[in-house]
């Protein structure tokens, strides 16, 4: 069972897939400017996160967690919205990049991959495609996040945007810091493009 939180109305659906350490009430602050801006916007807990579960013996690998992504992607084609972006951060962005993977062709309009953990096949996902990270975001091992997520970019199809913001927050952390208000417009602008 997966539960999320839905914000705004309109023929333009946004999904909001959070990372490890967060739930769906995270993106409140992204959430209602989204919808004030016409989108209508489902935050979703992961299984096993927040309100969110599944069987006893659910796994939570990212292909799993992708599943919970392609649900609320589903959800908001049926319930209306013609086309549907997913913003996903850290572990919520490596999932939407698996679920970019598996989705219908169309499902998925737009991507939105903040610091994304684990895309095993950058090349299979579709839509348009938007890369962000922190110059100085370290991976536990001490190597710079954005060798790992240069190197998705470069095997991911096109359209696709790069962008490189200066400081070391990770993923989400990222809205806390000088950088949340130029992070917010990128987002809302790349999600708004015709």
């Amino acid at each position: 069972m997966v539960y999320a939180d839905l914000y705004g109305q309109g023929g333009r659906g946004v999904v909001l897939a959070h990372g490890a350490l967060f739930n769906k009430e995270s993106w409140a602050k992204q959430a209602r400017p989204l919808a004030e801006a016409g989108f209508r916007v489902l935050a979703i807990d992961f299984r096993g996160h927040g309100q969110s579960h599944g069987g006893p013996h659910t796994p939570r690998s990212l292909r799993s967690l992708a599943y919970d992504v392609l649900a609320a992607v589903r959800y908001l084609h049926e319930t209306g919205s013609e086309s549907v972006s997913v913003v996903g951060a850290s572990m919520g962005g490596g999932a939407s990049a698996e679920a970019a993977t598996e989705a219908k062709p169309g499902e998925i309009d737009r991507l939105v991959l903040l610091a994304a953990v684990g895309i095993t096949e950058p090349q299979k996902m579709q839509g348009r495609k938007l890369f962000i990270v922190s110059r100085n975001d370290m991976l536990g091992d001490g190597r710079p996040r954005l060798v790992i997520v240069r190197q998705q970019y470069e095997k991911a199809p096109g359209p696709k945007k790069l962008i490189i913001l200066p400081g070391s927050a990770h993923a989400q952390n990222i809205f806390a810091t000088d950088q949340g208000p130029r992070l917010f417009r990128i987002i809302l602008q790349f999600l708004s493009a015709r």
